[in-house]
């Protein structure tokens, strides 16, 4: 009677999150109605995006993180157009108000979405390309298959990097079955807590740590982490960076002195795979450095995208 009592507890355990997720609200039209930018419907579903700047300017295109959608980029917008650009940022999937795809996560994914979205707006050569964390990984592998387009590239605190903290949630997230319990469950609570602890920091987004939250409100957001966790997230980028090194593509990587994600360490390997990257540091920041220290970074940005901006007044 007891290990029947406690087979079923168990079972409601591994079963309300699952439920859960499913009660959540739908990214649709009704979701939508609020978001500012246009749509696009391509392959894996809805993209959202947003255009900012002068038409006729260099086009720099902002690619988000793992968890924060475009918004991420709204503390940097004005920097970038009066460094002479015109600024596409856009919701990867699973993530903003863009669609919530089942397919996994990797480079192909990833890439497909953002080469239609490049389709569709006519926009095809002389791209600089800017990726924050997860969107470093997806910039660097762009740039890589896309080298003659790709004028420039620009990391924050990129994915792509073998890093060794963490390993023990990782391998619970790479693991089917309890990877998928993990994200619809303990991931939650993690993701909250994590983002409460920038509170008090001092942002260019105003209420960033309530628009992360809620994208726990809808369906398909932690699924959509887990699912690129186990695709590109898990990828080694020594060959994408080698061949940026070898096609000559100006690339700088910004690097926050405190980031326990991406540590500043990483600069080793980087250097190795691309002895021509720029690496700038910031002091006191952590993973979040576009929406904390966006006038450092903008200082920086000016030093880098300066010289190659015939645009620039």
């Amino acid at each position: 009677m007891i290990a029947l009592v406690c087979l079923l507890l168990l079972s409601i355990v591994i079963v309300i999150p699952f439920w859960r997720e499913n009660k959540l609200k739908t990214m649709n039209d009704m979701a939508r109605k609020k978001a500012p930018g246009q749509f696009v419907k391509l392959t894996n579903g809805m993209t959202h995006y947003e255009w900012f700047g002068p038409s006729d300017a260099p086009v720099i295109v902002c690619i988000h993180g793992l968890t924060t959608p475009a918004f991420v980029w709204n503390g940097l917008i004005q920097d970038l157009i009066k460094l002479g650009y015109r600024v596409l940022i856009y919701d990867l999937y699973g993530r903003g108000f863009s669609d919530r795809p089942k397919d996994l996560q990797n480079r192909t994914f990833f890439l497909r979405q953002l080469n239609e979205l490049l389709e569709s707006q006519d926009v095809n050569k002389d791209i600089t390309v800017f990726g924050f964390s997860l969107g470093g990984a997806i910039a660097t592998a762009f740039a890589s298959a896309r080298s003659c387009d790709v004028q420039q590239l620009i990391l924050i605190a990129p994915a792509g990097i073998k890093i060794e903290g963490m390993q023990f949630i990782r391998r619970i997230m790479l693991t089917l079955g309890l990877g998928d319990w993990f994200a619809r469950s303990i991931y939650r609570w993690l993701h909250r807590r994590n983002t409460e602890t920038e509170r008090s920091f001092s942002s260019s987004v105003p209420n960033i740590v309530d628009r992360q939250q809620q994208e726990l409100d809808y369906k398909g957001f932690c699924p959509a982490v887990l699912s690129s966790l186990r695709g590109i997230a898990r990828e080694t980028q020594d060959t994408d960076h080698k061949l940026i090194s070898q096609f000559q593509i100006p690339t700088l990587v910004i690097l926050g002195e405190t980031d326990e994600i991406i540590p500043p360490s990483v600069r080793q390997q980087l250097n190795e795979w691309n002895a021509n990257t720029h690496i700038a540091l910031i002091q006191n920041a952590g993973h979040g450095i576009p929406y904390t220290h966006s006038p450092q970074i903008s200082e920086i940005l000016k030093d880098f995208l300066q010289p190659q901006n015939t645009a620039v007044k």
